[in-house]
């Protein structure tokens, strides 16, 4: 019998604050991870211009070096939380890392494989600050 790796999809909806336009994505959730990214399409479907991006150069998992466009501001909105920050250009489907996660004070539970709000914040969203 194989071990099996879950995976655990939090359903996000992503907002241009300049143009107003809105998307609802499945994103996977990656503590690991540090970063918002986001694939080129929905990129573009959010109304930003990937030749007028700024770029930041990346550590991939492999540890390989790579200069990706970044977007932003974006606001991020998961189950009536949200934070503003800039998202990173690359890969093939919305990943949400550890730092929208801290912003927006949610926990991932992998063994029940959900994203929710940190049990001792669950009403209004703390920030640590030391």
């Amino acid at each position: 019998m194989g071990l099996t790796m879950d995976l655990t999809w939090a359903s996000l909806k992503l907002e241009n604050p300049f143009n107003k336009r809105t998307l609802q994505v499945s994103a996977l959730v990656d503590s690991g991870s540090v970063f918002l990214t986001l694939p080129e399409h929905v990129a573009v479907q959010l109304g930003f211009d990937m030749e007028e991006a700024s770029t930041r150069e990346v550590v991939l998992a492999n540890a390989h070096r790579t200069t990706v466009p970044m977007i932003g501001p974006l606001r991020v909105w998961f189950d009536g939380r949200y934070c503003d920050l800039s998202a990173l250009v690359l890969g093939d489907e919305p990943l949400l890392g550890a730092v929208p996660m801290e912003m927006m004070d949610l926990v991932l539970s992998p063994s029940s494989q959900k994203l929710g709000f940190n049990p001792a914040s669950p009403y209004i969203p703390v920030a640590l600050t030391k």
